[in-house]
């Protein structure tokens, strides 16, 4: 036989198989009351869940067979956990011939997507224990999200957030298990994703883009960016499933940021303004967001130069022998708890009421705020800042596990380290203790002032430095 005429016959052959297949595609297929059904119950039998179809279908052979949905929606116990506009679904054609679905490619336009846990611990994604057929296994050479919406909520912990107009572009996902934990355990991908905004209750982060790939469980976001307040953001996260207990990092600096934006989640006045940049890099492992909390450590750092606060001339309340009386120094705390440390601790104090005082504003020359973190308890490293003519500096933990103040302290320091006037503040986040100042040194009477006083506490003399960090004495 001439390879001509071999040619010619596979060539015959192989447009045979193509149109079995073809024809075992459409007699499938086509018909959309055997079709819709069949296709619910395969994905909800690889899902583990409800899936169902509530719009129209349509089919491509074409090199792959291509089936498009439209308004599809995802259930796990009676609840909507995901939906879409429009799916679109790549499917194996040979697999078609033993009636099996085996499905290559997700594509989802619009979708909206809710993740959240329950008070026990139960993610909404899990099934019930009775339910039939418990184990997921999920394999994908590519799924895609177009203009997307995410809704996160945790209710053991009260914290969430949503995230809107996102697309997110994974490969070679592979997930697969009977609960949160093994799924999480299993999981592998990779993939880039971006946002236009994710919002909390307090704050917006916008221009969120990210790459990320996993492997058995062990995930890496990095890099991630975005804008907050009015600066830029960059970081990495990691998280390891692939142990009994998960462990967690975070690395993360946002430079240049506006310190009036940060202000407007706490305060509807203009309490200050200036550029400010922090960074945190933490590891933590656990179960419950309490075993998160403590096992946190880390580095926490703000620092800031040539800032202005609205509301109060310090200097001027500082020389007055009425200060100790009437102004708070813990109130100037709130400026070294700037950043995700802030909206935790300043929920139970209003911090910012220093800024609807007598008038007047304070420059900033330099502020540091540096802490220390072991065991989800911060301690101050190196806390202070300088205006023209005084210095404020900051000691003591702050307990994240039990969120309390442990004895933090504010001191209004002198050239040499030493506390003039100094303040504390105790007891929990939501019914903090903040104790009247105390002058170290009897006074004769209200001619007497702050600055003069100092002067005199330790003249000639030692005295043990309440303060010894990189912010300078003013000259």
């Amino acid at each position: 036989m001439s390879k001509s005429l071999k040619r010619i016959l596979f060539a015959i052959v192989g447009l045979m198989g193509l149109l079995i297949l073809i024809f075992v595609a459409l007699f499938y297929f086509v018909d959309t009351s055997v079709y819709k059904p069949r296709l619910e119950r395969a994905a909800s039998e690889a899902l583990g869940m409800e899936v169902h179809v509530g719009g129209r279908l349509k089919i491509a052979v074409f090199p792959d067979l291509h089936v498009r949905l439209d308004d599809v929606h995802i259930r796990n116990r009676e609840m909507d956990i995901a939906s879409a506009k429009e799916a679109s679904l790549e499917i194996a054609l040979f697999p078609l011939l033993y009636k099996e679905v085996r499905i290559k490619k997700i594509g989802l336009k619009q979708p909206i997507i809710s993740i959240k846990w329950d008070r026990a611990g139960v993610l909404n994604f899990e099934k019930r224990k009775e339910a039939k057929g418990t184990f997921l296994e999920l394999v994908l050479d590519n799924l895609s999200f177009t203009d997307g919406a995410l809704i996160y909520g945790d209710e053991q912990s009260g914290e969430g957030f949503e995230v809107g107009n996102f697309n997110l572009d994974v490969r070679s996902l592979r997930i697969a298990g009977r609960n949160s934990a093994e799924l999480l355990k299993n999981l592998s991908f990779v993939a880039e994703g971006s946002c236009r905004e994710i919002r909390t209750k307090r704050i917006m982060y916008s221009d969120v883009k990210f790459t990320g790939k996993g492997m058995d469980g062990i995930i890496a976001l990095n890099p991630v960016t975005l804008h907050i307040f009015g600066g830029q953001g960059s970081g990495s996260i990691g998280a390891d499933f692939s142990d009994p207990v998960p462990r967690y990092s975070v690395r993360s600096s946002l430079s240049k940021f506006r310190i009036e934006e940060y202000f407007k989640t706490i305060s509807s006045k203009k309490v200050a303004e200036g550029l400010m940049d922090f960074s945190a890099n933490l590891s933590m492992r656990g179960k419950t967001v309490k075993e998160i909390k403590q096992t946190a450590h880390g580095d926490i750092s703000l620092r800031g130069e040539n800032l202005t606060l609205y509301g109060n001339d310090l200097d001027r309340e500082f020389a007055r022998y009425e200060s100790s009386q009437n102004f708070n120094l813990v109130d100037v705390g709130a400026f070294f708890f700037v950043g995700p440390l802030g909206p935790v601790i300043t929920k139970g104090y209003n911090f910012a009421s220093i800024f609807r005082g007598s008038g007047g504003s304070s420059s900033i020359g330099m502020l540091f705020s540096d802490w220390k973190v072991e065991r989800g308890i911060a301690e101050a490293r190196d806390v202070a800042m300088a205006t023209k003519k005084n210095r404020i500096a900051l000691k003591g933990r702050i307990n994240f596990v039990v969120e309390r103040f442990d004895d933090v302290t504010v001191a209004l320091i002198n050239a040499r380290g030493c506390a003039r006037v100094q303040q504390k503040i105790h007891g929990p986040f939501q019914k903090p203790v903040v104790e009247k100042p105390n002058v170290l040194v009897s006074v004769a009477g209200p001619v007497l002032n702050l600055l003069k006083q100092a002067k005199n506490i330790f003249p000639g003399g030692k005295c043990e430095a309440f303060y010894a960090g990189s912010v300078p004495a003013p000259k």
